[in-house]
């Protein structure tokens, strides 16, 4: 069994905001998989449904972003899990926007939701990275990560949070590496090429049988030729 655990802040005020794109991300996952109805648990919001052959709990911890970790531990405590069955989707002010990177365990990086996570379960737990980018001075983060995403980020965000519905499956199931691939498809898809390859020129038909060469010599000298 897994915890996908998303991070944001509870309310209609902060659901487009950049720090909500956690919630978003298994919001994504509980429509396009199936899931059951969210309800109210955990300090937060449940959803349990199947990813692949295995049972999977999305929660939304409602305790707003700074108080994460109460949720999640208890959540962690209900179900008897180790913080290596919890995967956590994040904002990254560290990536640029549309970037996305996976990994397992590590520091915090001043996340005040990850701050709150590690003081309850510790640091072993997974983590999906997904960049929002950053306003370019750390003064402006607060309110730069409180702001809604502008329309020009619409497109990556949308293709984003479909890479990771379609890959959710695979991290389910630890396959990290089939995760990534799957956001990537997204993110990047492979493109035809515009410029088709030059055909061969067809073999020639009916083409007339080269002639002679024009005779070279004067009159005269094939008069003399006779003669040798």
């Amino acid at each position: 069994m897994r915890l996908f655990v998303g991070l944001g802040n509870p309310g209609a005020k902060y659901a487009r905001n950049r720090h909500n794109i956690g919630f978003m991300a298994v919001d994504r996952i509980a429509e396009d998989h199936g899931f059951g109805p969210w309800r109210a648990k955990f300090q937060g919001a449940v959803s349990e449904g199947r990813l692949g052959t295995g049972k999977v709990v999305l929660l939304k911890p409602e305790t707003f972003m700074n108080l994460s970790g109460q949720s999640v531990g208890e959540a962690l405590r209900f179900y008897k899990l180790d913080p290596a069955d919890v995967v956590v989707f994040h904002d990254e002010i560290d990536l640029a926007p549309g970037r996305l990177k996976a990994k397992a365990g590590g520091g915090h990086a001043g996340h005040n939701g990850l701050r709150s996570l590690h003081a309850h379960i510790g640091e072993g737990y997974g983590r999906v990275r997904m960049g929002v980018g950053h306003p370019g001075h750390k003064d402006a983060v607060p309110h730069y990560v409180l702001k809604d995403f502008p329309k020009a980020d619409e497109v990556w965000l949308d293709d984003m949070l479909r890479g990771v519905s379609d890959g959710a499956a695979a991290l389910a199931e630890g396959d990290t590496g089939r995760f990534m691939n799957a956001v990537a498809l997204r993110l990047n898809p492979p493109r035809s090429s515009k410029t088709a390859p030059k055909p061969e020129a067809p073999p020639a038909t009916g083409a007339p049988e080269p002639g002679p060469e024009p005779e070279a010599r004067s009159p005269l000298q094939r008069l003399v030729d006779r003669f040798r």
